[in-house]
């Protein structure tokens, strides 16, 4: 069961708050705020070029925000580089996966826990391959080989092995044929009842409404919504602009 509105609020992990990031002259996002709290699955939904990636690569440290600040348990991370933030306990699996094409699913997998060095690998390898079988079986076999739903299994398991706080997912259905997306949800839900928080962006709306517990829309850069997830999902202008109903 989600927590209520004002418990969340009260134990907020990560906060954006007056972010603005540009790209060159243009505003890719402008004067956004929004906030995630311990245990949840918030989704950022939108169109095409609406801001969302630029959102999580910002929170990555992939870009810079011209103004505003990111928390992270209360403490800023918006000039941190990338490892850093990932170090305070953020990971990312990007739109598009960026698994390392020539290295083996293993070296993918041990890439994502490259700061921390030294650790045991093998419980966290372990956690991996319970919720992505084929990965074990997959083991060896280098990340470019394997087929477009094995490399989102692959990309979302290598950022667990950070062993984050909150994870950034960056539309892990994409070009996935329709019992595979379910499949992918399923255990992306699994992945935040064992601990994980998660933010995420997906292009499939009606999903990511049934599986995050509270949402944002954001139109042309900026938040122009935010509510409870099933009262987004019966809101009539989400319905229209993003459910093709």
């Amino acid at each position: 069961m989600a927590a209520a509105p004002e418990e969340v609020a009260a134990n907020r992990l990560l906060e954006i708050d007056g972010v603005t990031v540009r790209y060159g002259n243009i505003e890719a996002v402008r004067d956004i705020s929004l906030y995630v709290g311990a245990g949840e699955i918030v989704t950022l939904i939108g169109g095409n070029g609406a801001g969302k990636t630029t959102t999580l690569k910002t929170i990555s440290g992939v870009r810079r925000a011209s103004r505003g600040t990111i928390r992270l348990e209360g403490k800023s991370i918006e000039r941190l580089a990338p490892y850093q933030i990932v170090e305070r306990g953020i990971s990312h699996a990007p739109e598009g996966r960026h698994v390392f094409p020539l290295m083996s699913v293993r070296e993918n997998l041990e890439m994502g826990a490259f700061h921390r060095r030294g650790a045991d690998l093998s419980e966290d390898l372990e956690n991996v391959f319970g919720l992505f079988p084929v990965l074990k079986e997959r083991f060896s076999q280098a990340g470019g080989t394997l087929s477009g739903g094995e490399q989102q299994m692959l990309a979302i398991g290598r950022a667990l092995m950070a062993k984050p706080k909150v994870m950034l997912l960056d539309e892990p259905s994409m070009g996935l044929a329709p019992q595979l997306v379910e499949r992918i949800f399923e255990i992306i839900r699994r992945i935040n009842e064992q601990g994980t928080t998660i933010l995420l962006i997906e292009q499939n709306a009606q999903m990511a409404l049934q599986t995050a517990h509270r949402g944002y829309v954001i139109e042309t850069g900026q938040i122009v919504l935010h509510d409870d997830a099933k009262k987004l999902l019966g809101n009539d202008e989400v319905r229209r602009a993003y459910l093709g109903e």
